[in-house]
């Protein structure tokens, strides 16, 4: 038998192996520097998923967040300070504006003279001069101390979410605001007018002090200024991970639920009218919020929204209420929405 045949190498087998180890000696010393040291290749760099997950974050001690948290706390006084100071400046103004339902509800009772009255000498001066400056100055300076909670938290936050500075501030603020808007223009108006209405229905003559006035008018509209921030709140929730648009849905009767008893505590009066002036449009909020996490979980899952047809939808269906308007304006002779009693009805 042939040793060669048996226990030998593969025919070329020293040769092909030689022939690799020669070229990689020759490409090693072809790569290396003219001192004749190779250096040791750069590790490639990590992959990058891009969120930039801890690009930017701050590492803070206990008492770095606590000197943090205080300079936000100061500067949200200074801009409290600074619209106090311009609410002081037209108090005249801005009180003839407050007053303004009260005598509008006391004109449409024929409560002669239609005006607030005051009991002690110190009450024109503590609502017109402190008070009154003083709420105006919260929903002034809403957006500064929107701003100030979100760069207090913000760099904590992953660098995606930095990017949402300016829609926070500007949905927190400007919902802060339009809740109280809604609560001037029409919550307050006519809880007011069916409080007052329940007197004067009774032989009574409504003498209304500015402190109670006021009081109630600070309630309501900080109240309803409050409630609709639940579409941030919700938002805010998904963002976290501490909610998802199906757990809203599914659960949405006792979020009903749920807005209906504060509804009811935030209402001025007791009656059901007032009561869903209030709890459907806190309704209609919090599915918007609802609306916008689901938009957070689709960026999340790199998918988008159909925002075309959806929009031709909202439009078909505004123009065929246009229409229907239309229809009852012009051939049925509607007329809007007057006051017939104590409530709007539409008239002919």
């Amino acid at each position: 038998m042939n040793d060669d045949k048996v226990g030998g190498p593969a025919p070329g087998g020293e040769d092909s192996s030689a022939s690799s180890a020669t070229e990689t000696s020759r490409a090693v010393v072809l790569a290396a520097p003219s001192g004749g040291k190779m250096t040791p290749p750069k590790p490639p760099p990590p992959p990058d998923d891009g969120d930039g997950e801890e690009d930017g974050m701050l590492r803070m001690s206990f008492m770095e967040h606590l000197e943090e948290l205080r300079s936000r706390i100061i500067k949200c006084l200074w801009g409290i300070a600074v619209a106090f100071l311009v609410s002081l400046i037209f108090a005249d103004q801005l009180w003839a504006i407050i007053r303004e339902p009260a005598v509008e509800a006391l004109k449409y009772l024929k409560v002669v003279p239609p005006r607030l009255t005051t009991t002690a000498p110190m009450e024109g001066f503590s609502i017109i001069w402190v008070k009154l400056p003083i709420l105006c100055s919260i929903f002034l300076g809403s957006p500064w101390i929107v701003y100030q909670v979100w760069a207090f938290i913000s760099p904590g936050l992953y660098k995606r979410e930095r990017r949402l500075a300016i829609p926070f501030v500007l949905s927190t603020a400007g919902l802060f605001i339009a809740g109280g808007l809604f609560a001037y223009f029409l919550a307050f108006r006519y809880g007011l007018t069916f409080l007052l209405g329940i007197a004067t229905m009774n032989d009574v003559q409504p003498i209304v002090t500015i402190t109670e006035y006021f009081d109630l008018f600070v309630n309501v509209t900080l109240g309803v200024g409050l409630v609709f921030e639940m579409p941030v709140l919700i938002f805010m929730l998904t963002l976290l991970h501490l909610a998802s648009p199906r757990f809203l849905i599914r659960h949405s009767r006792y979020a009903i639920l749920a807005i209906v008893i504060i509804a009811a505590i935030v209402t001025p009066t007791p009656d059901v009218f007032n009561l869903m002036l209030f709890a459907v449009p806190m309704c209609l909020l919090y599915f918007v919020g609802v609306f916008a996490s689901y938009l957070l979980v689709l960026k999340r899952e790199g998918r988008r929204f159909p925002w075309r047809m959806t929009l031709l939808i909202l439009a078909g269906v505004v123009v065929v209420l246009l229409m229907v308007a239309a229809v009852l304006i012009w051939h049925y002779h509607y007329h809007g929405l007057r006051f017939v009693g104590h409530w709007p009805f539409v008239t002919k």
